[in-house]
């Protein structure tokens, strides 16, 4: 059964950063855990600033210290309900991604909860944020929450619509079980999503053979294999709900997503091709980018 007992949610004190703190609070309370909110900073240490003119005095930047880095997180706390919760606060110099990774591992860290929005904005996400990153690197299922999760900081975690997509990678098959989990402990349901993206479109005047009947078979196929993997699952009590699509899996994950109103989507880090998310196109991150709810990514 999976258990989160050590979670750690970096913040950049941004406003946007109090929704992934309010979840990792309500995931820490669900499961009596331990939570770990860190701040990373360049450098605690005095900096040499240069004004770029030759001949101009080189100034001395104070940055700010760690007792006030750690007072700030105690004010973004006071907007969560973490009374009643372990918490350890961490102020830490160097690198964002590094440090963040190295926590993790250090702790270790079973569940890392991160905003998809930071201080720079979208534009910065898409080009390379340290969510983006550590989603490559973190060791342990990374809970990412958009800037669209309900404003009001959840004091009970209400995962109890799960989409999972599906692939039948290892990472994929990670994610179902991990899925099947949540719902039976929060008493939800799951709907597990298989996406067929080759023949996915009407037309193919160069087929020399019946491009629907063979799109139905892979998907009664896709269909069957689903149902197997449920059945390898004794004592499931959540309820499963199998859909088979045709499609660009990442445009019909959201497009399901939505329609069901999902509060959570728990899917694999890494595809079938193996690629993961080193590549900007891969389905994880473009449904990570874009969704409205939640996001639990798995690794194999």
């Amino acid at each position: 059964m999976i258990e989160f007992r050590n979670i750690l949610c970096p913040i950049d004190l941004s406003d946007a950063s109090v929704r992934p703190l309010a979840y990792a609070a309500a995931v820490a309370r669900w499961y009596t855990s331990r939570l770990t909110v860190l701040h990373v900073v360049p450098t605690f240490d005095p900096m040499q600033v240069r004004s770029g003119s030759i001949g101009d005095p080189v100034s001395i930047v104070q940055p700010m210290p760690r007792e006030q880095v750690l007072e700030q997180l105690r004010a973004a706390l006071s907007a969560t309900h973490t009374a009643t919760l372990d918490v350890t606060l961490a102020a830490e110099a160097g690198d964002s991604v590094k440090t963040i990774v190295d926590q993790a591992v250090t702790m270790p860290a079973d569940l890392l909860v991160m905003g998809t929005h930071g201080r720079s904005g979208f534009d910065r996400f898409l080009l390379g944020s340290v969510t983006e990153k550590v989603l490559r690197k973190a060791p342990c299922p990374i809970l990412t929450v958009p800037p669209h999760a309900p404003a009001k900081a959840p004091v009970d975690v209400t995962f109890t619509q799960i989409l999972c997509p599906v692939d039948f990678s290892p990472s994929a098959l990670q994610a179902f079980g991990c899925a099947l989990d949540l719902a039976r402990q929060s008493g939800g349901s799951v709907t597990v999503l298989h996406a067929i993206e080759w023949l996915a479109d009407e037309s193919h005047p160069h087929a020399h053979f019946n491009v629907q009947d063979y799109r139905q078979s892979l998907i009664d196929d896709a269909r069957a294999r689903l149902q197997a993997l449920i059945a390898d699952q004794p004592g499931t009590k959540s309820a499963v709900t199998i859909v088979v699509v045709a499609g660009r899996a990442y445009r019909e994950i959201l497009t399901t997503a939505a329609a069901q109103e999902a509060d959570l989507i728990v899917m694999g880090a890494q595809g079938r091709g193996g690629v993961g998310l080193t590549l900007f196109g891969s389905s994880t991150q473009q449904v990570v980018r874009a969704a409205t709810c939640p996001v639990l990514t798995v690794r194999g």
